[in-house]
């Protein structure tokens, strides 16, 4: 079952996939982590994957904080 996900979460957002992978990738690059180049996780550690898992939701928290910070001020401006 190479390169597929066996997630049973799903996206709000599908189109999302793209980028979060290419941020899965970003991250794995900066902490020094290879990912397979078959897709499968199942040789890498918990710590590793859990170690990206935690830096992308941090990343994600950061933009989302960002677009409401940017929004608010956007609103009390007018």
């Amino acid at each position: 079952m190479a390169g597929q996900s066996r997630s049973s979460n799903t996206l709000v957002v599908p189109q999302a996939t793209a980028a979060l992978d290419q941020m899965k990738f970003e991250v794995a690059q900066e902490l020094g982590i290879q990912i397979p180049q078959d897709g499968y996780y199942g040789y890498m550690t918990s710590r590793d994957t859990g170690s990206i898992g935690g830096h992308i939701t941090r990343r994600l928290v950061q933009i989302a904080e960002q677009q409401l910070a940017g929004s608010s001020a956007n609103r009390f401006s007018r």
